[in-house]
C-alpha cells in the first residue's frame, strides 16, 4: 500500500471517528454501533458514494480520487479549510521521489529587512522543517536558547526541557507544533529529512499520541505565555508573516499590548540581550 494512500485512509478514518451521526445531520443506521463516530456506510451515503468505493478509499486501495469526490468528503466530514487542503494533498497523485540534492535554505532578504526594523520585539525567521534561518537578540533572551541558524525550532520546542520551563502554555504550543508538522508532511511527502525528523520526535510518547490524533494546523496567530527567570511572566501575541517569494519561510513576530507589563519589560530585556554579561544578580 503506497504510504500516501495509507495516510489518506488514516486521516479519513480519524475524521469519521470524531463525527457522530447527529453532528453530521443524519439519522443513524439501525443496529449495534462498534465505532465512536460515523460508520463507513453512513459517511458514504453523506458523500454520495457507494460503500464499496469508500471502503477502498479508507483501505488505501483506490489509486486516483477526483477533486469532486474529495470536496464531497470534506463537506460530509465538516472539515475546516486547513483539513480540506490537507485531504487534497494526501490524495494527490504520488510523484516519484526525487534524488535531487536540495540546496541550503537562504533567508529571504526582504524578511530580514523587516526583522531589522522590529528589534524592539522578539522575532524569529523559520524555513522548511521549522529550521531557524535568523533571529534577533531579543528572541534569544526571551526563550533562553541561542537559536542559531540551522537549529530546528520544533526539536527545541518538543524535546528541550527549557521549552517546557519557559513556555507556560507549553502543551498547547506543543500540540500546535505537531499538527503543523503533520500538515507540512503532506505538502512534502518525499522530504526524507522532514520525515526522519518526525520519526525521531515521535519516540516521545506525548508527541506520538498527538501525532496519532491526525489534527492538522497551518501556522497562525497564537498567544504565548513566557516565564522569564528575571523579568517574570510575559504575554505575547505571536503573529506569522509569510514572504511573497518563498511561502515556506515564515517571520514569527512576538507582539504585546502597548502599556502592558510585557511591553514595559522589553526595553530592559533588550539591554540584557545586547549586553554580553547581563546584570541579573
Amino acid at each position: 500500500m503506497p504510504a500516501d494512500r495509507s495516510a489518506l485512509g488514516a486521516f479519513l478514518r480519524s475524521r469519521r471517528d470524531r463525527l457522530t451521526p447527529a453532528q453530521a445531520g443524519m439519522t443513524p443506521f439501525p443496529g449495534p454501533r462498534r465505532v465512536p463516530g460515523l460508520r463507513k456506510e453512513e459517511l458514504a451515503v453523506l458523500a454520495g458514494l457507494s460503500p464499496d468505493y469508500y471502503s477502498r478509499l479508507e483501505q488505501g486501495r483506490q489509486a486516483n480520487v477526483s477533486v469532486g469526490i474529495l470536496d464531497e468528503l470534506a463537506r460530509a466530514l465538516r472539515l475546516d479549510d486547513v483539513e480540506r487542503q490537507h485531504l487534497h494533498d494526501l490524495a494527490a497523485p504520488a510523484g516519484r521521489p526525487g534524488a535531487v540534492r536540495e540546496p541550503p535554505q537562504v533567508a529571504d532578504p526582504g524578511l530580514l529587512r523587516v526583522m531589522t526594523t522590529l528589534d524592539h520585539v522578539p522575532v524569529l525567521l523559520l524555513g522548511d522543517r521549522s529550521q531557524v534561518l535568523a533571529r534577533n537578540a531579543l528572541l534569544r533572551e526571551v526563550l533562553g536558547d541561542p537559536m542559531e541558524p540551522g537549529r530546528v525550532f520544533s526539536d527545541w520546542l518538543l524535546t528541550d526541557p527549557l521549552a517546557r520551563e519557559r513556555i507556560l502554555n507549553w502543551v498547547e504550543f506543543a500540540q500546535y507544533a505537531v499538527a503543523a508538522l503533520r500538515r507540512e508532511s503532506a505538502r512534502r511527502p518525499h522530504d526524507r529529512r522532514l520525515h526522519a525528523e518526525i520519526a525521531r520526535l515521535r519516540t516521545d510518547p506525548d508527541v506520538d499520541r498527538w501525532w496519532e490524533d491526525h489534527r492538522v494546523r497551518d501556522y497562525a496567530s497564537m498567544t504565548k505565555r513566557i516565564q522569564h527567570p528575571a523579568a517574570g511572566a510575559l504575554t505575547f501575541g505571536v503573529e506569522v508573516l509569510v514572504g511573497p517569494l518563498d511561502p515556506g519561510q515564515r517571520l514569527i513576530v512576538y507582539t504585546c499590548e502597548p502599556g502592558s507589563a510585557t511591553a514595559l519589560a522589553l526595553p530592559l530585556l533588550t539591554s540584557w540581550a545586547l549586553d554580553p554579561v547581563p546584570p541579573r544578580g
